[in-house]
């Protein structure tokens, strides 16, 4: 019993009284969460645009404009 709490002190305290804890993948793991939702906004406004008109008309105002300014 002697032997093992020695060697969870020494243990305990070459670690700075915490257990080490590895988080080498956990940035990988949160650049992943962020592109799955970005990916899952870019769906919602492709299925918006594709569904409502306004793109259309947003891009001939636009060339329009481009046009009125050229002549």
């Amino acid at each position: 019993m002697l032997a093992l709490y020695v060697h969870l002190f020494t243990y305990l305290t070459a670690t700075g009284g915490r257990a080490r804890h590895d988080e080498r993948g956990q940035a990988s793991a949160e650049y992943a969460l962020v592109l799955l939702g970005a990916a899952a906004v870019a769906l919602l406004v492709v299925a918006w645009a594709t569904k409502s008109d306004l793109v259309g008309k947003l891009l001939n105002a636009v060339m329009k404009s481009i046009t009125d300014k050229v002549k």
